[in-house]
């Protein structure tokens, strides 16, 4: 069985919560930090991929 790839969100802010977003199913709220050479970064739980929206402008 394939397993789907994680999700990628666009963000404006460079700092962000994730939950899973599964509430009873998720995981512990964590705060992730965006890196200003990267412009994203990935949850350590649920691999959530969060992009900066304002990295290439």
């Amino acid at each position: 069985m394939p397993i789907d790839a994680p999700e990628t969100k666009t963000v404006h802010t460079r700092r962000v919560a994730c939950d899973g977003g599964e509430g009873a199913l998720g995981h512990p709220r964590v705060w992730l930090q965006i890196p200003e050479d990267t412009g994203w970064v990935e949850c350590p739980y649920c691999d959530c991929k969060y992009v900066y929206a304002d990295k290439n402008t």
